[in-house]
């Protein structure tokens, strides 16, 4: 009985680990701060890169800043209002309409900046 059920947990043990094993790793992206300035600028500057904003819809609240905010967070916070798991009508919409890629480059960005977004790229980007 013994050996029967050392043969059992040993096959137990090797059925788990292969099927660890065996998943497919998660695509992940790299972001490209420079990208993500861009896409900052264009879409996500005029709520969160103006200090002490507000919003009015669809309550009163305070805009958080996301310039030094920690990159894996910020990606996770975006793929979380994509999918649902976190809930925020502006942020679902806007969060809806970006790639992957662009949700990692955003999140460089902003974890690798104040979030300042009021330099030249805006005036570069005026000039196209």
């Amino acid at each position: 009985m013994k050996k029967f059920a050392q043969f059992v947990l040993i096959n137990l043990f090797a059925a788990f680990s292969f099927s660890v094993s065996a998943q497919a790793p998660a695509e992940t992206f790299k972001g490209d701060p420079v990208a993500g300035k861009i896409k900052a600028v264009a879409i996500c500057s005029g709520c969160h890169g103006i200090p002490g904003t507000k919003t009015a819809y669809p309550e009163v609240y305070n805009v958080p800043k996301l310039g030094g905010q920690n990159a894996g967070y910020l990606l996770s916070a975006l793929k979380s209002y994509k999918s649902g798991e976190r809930y925020n009508q502006t942020m679902k919409a806007q969060a809806t309409g970006l790639t992957e890629k662009e949700m990692a480059d955003l999140a460089a960005y902003y974890g690798n900046t104040n979030g300042n977004t009021n330099d030249s790229t805006k005036a570069k980007m005026a000039a196209k």
